[in-house]
Protein backbone atom coordinates (compact mmCIF):
# COMPACT_ATOMS: atom_id res chain seq x y z
CA UNK A 1 0.00 0.00 0.00
CA UNK A 2 1.21 3.48 -0.78
CA UNK A 3 0.12 6.38 1.39
CA UNK A 4 0.37 9.79 -0.23
CA UNK A 5 0.46 12.86 1.96
CA UNK A 6 0.14 16.13 0.08
CA UNK A 7 3.13 18.47 0.34
CA UNK A 8 0.89 21.24 1.69
CA UNK A 9 0.04 19.03 4.68
CA UNK A 10 3.67 18.24 5.44
CA UNK A 11 4.98 21.71 4.64
CA UNK A 12 4.45 23.09 8.15
CA UNK A 13 5.62 19.98 9.96
CA UNK A 14 9.25 19.52 10.99
CA UNK A 15 9.33 15.89 9.88
CA UNK A 16 11.02 13.96 7.11
CA UNK A 17 9.27 11.11 5.27
CA UNK A 18 11.36 8.60 7.27
CA UNK A 19 10.34 10.23 10.54
CA UNK A 20 6.70 10.19 9.46
CA UNK A 21 6.94 6.45 8.71
CA UNK A 22 8.54 5.86 12.11
CA UNK A 23 5.87 7.88 13.90
CA UNK A 24 3.14 5.95 12.08
CA UNK A 25 4.77 2.63 12.95
CA UNK A 26 5.17 3.52 16.62
CA UNK A 27 1.57 4.71 16.83
CA UNK A 28 0.31 1.48 15.29
CA UNK A 29 2.50 -0.55 17.65
CA UNK A 30 1.33 1.37 20.73
CA UNK A 31 -2.31 0.87 19.71
CA UNK A 32 -1.60 -2.85 19.16
CA UNK A 33 -2.68 -2.63 15.53
CA UNK A 34 0.75 -3.84 14.40
CA UNK A 35 3.12 -6.40 15.82
CA UNK A 36 6.72 -5.51 16.53
CA UNK A 37 7.80 -7.04 13.22
CA UNK A 38 5.07 -5.32 11.23
CA UNK A 39 5.80 -1.95 12.83
CA UNK A 40 9.52 -2.34 12.17
CA UNK A 41 8.79 -3.01 8.48
CA UNK A 42 6.52 0.05 8.26
CA UNK A 43 9.32 2.12 9.78
CA UNK A 44 11.83 0.63 7.34
CA UNK A 45 13.97 -0.72 10.17
CA UNK A 46 15.16 -4.03 11.50
CA UNK A 47 13.48 -5.26 14.67
CA UNK A 48 16.55 -4.46 16.82
CA UNK A 49 16.68 -0.92 15.40
CA UNK A 50 12.96 -0.46 16.03
CA UNK A 51 13.29 -1.79 19.59
CA UNK A 52 16.11 0.68 20.20
CA UNK A 53 13.93 3.53 18.94
CA UNK A 54 11.10 2.40 21.22
CA UNK A 55 13.57 2.51 24.11
CA UNK A 56 14.75 6.00 23.19
CA UNK A 57 11.12 7.13 23.24
CA UNK A 58 10.33 5.22 26.45
CA UNK A 59 7.65 3.15 24.72
CA UNK A 60 7.08 -0.14 26.55
CA UNK A 61 7.15 -3.37 24.58
CA UNK A 62 3.98 -5.45 24.83
CA UNK A 63 5.01 -8.41 26.95
CA UNK A 64 2.59 -9.91 29.41
CA UNK A 65 2.31 -13.02 31.57
CA UNK A 66 1.04 -15.13 28.64
CA UNK A 67 4.07 -14.11 26.56
CA UNK A 68 6.37 -15.01 29.45
CA UNK A 69 4.70 -18.40 29.89
CA UNK A 70 5.08 -19.12 26.16
CA UNK A 71 8.75 -18.14 26.28
CA UNK A 72 9.37 -20.34 29.31
CA UNK A 73 7.71 -23.27 27.52
CA UNK A 74 10.14 -22.82 24.62
CA UNK A 75 13.10 -22.64 27.01
CA UNK A 76 11.96 -25.83 28.78
CA UNK A 77 11.72 -27.62 25.44
CA UNK A 78 15.31 -26.75 24.62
Amino acid sequence: MIITVPDKVLKGLPVSPAEARLDLAIGMFIDRRATLGQAARVAGMSQPQFLKELGVRHVPVHYDADDFAADMKVVDEL
